[in-house]
């Protein structure tokens, strides 16, 4: 009996640990020029490079459903070029780029239902 009490306590255990280590759920596509999520559970951070040319515009649209998001487009280590923190409404940008490279899109997220979308658009 107690054999039996204790595989189903640790059954319990594990599928509530599961429930609760969500940290994405949604979709994800992102390649040189693109990087576009839509999300239900948005709980932790993902990143994608676009390579980029002088000229070049990054189109960020961001929707806020719950939660909050913050966003970061970096080119190596050197100052972020876009930096917003805490982000909890909808918005759309644009990021003109000075210098060619690879450019890295950080987004993070805290318990948020949304989407993102960031586009390379050349001039």
């Amino acid at each position: 009996m107690k054999k039996f009490l204790l595989i189903g306590c640790a059954l319990a255990l594990m599928v509530s640990l599961t429930a609760c280590g969500t940290k994405f759920d949604g979709s994800r596509t992102g390649n040189d020029s693109e990087f576009i999520m839509e999300y239900s559970v948005l709980d932790t951070t993902d990143r994608q490079d676009l390579i980029v040319e002088s000229g070049d515009t990054i189109s960020g649209k961001i929707i806020v459903n719950k939660g909050s998001l913050s966003i970061k487009i970096q080119k190596d280590e050197e100052e972020p070029i876009y930096e917003n923190n805490e982000i909890s409404a909808s918005n759309e940008f644009d990021v003109e780029i000075d210098e060619s490279g690879a450019y890295t899109i950080e987004v993070t997220g805290k318990g948020a239902k949304g989407s993102v979308s960031f586009i390379v658009e050349s001039n």
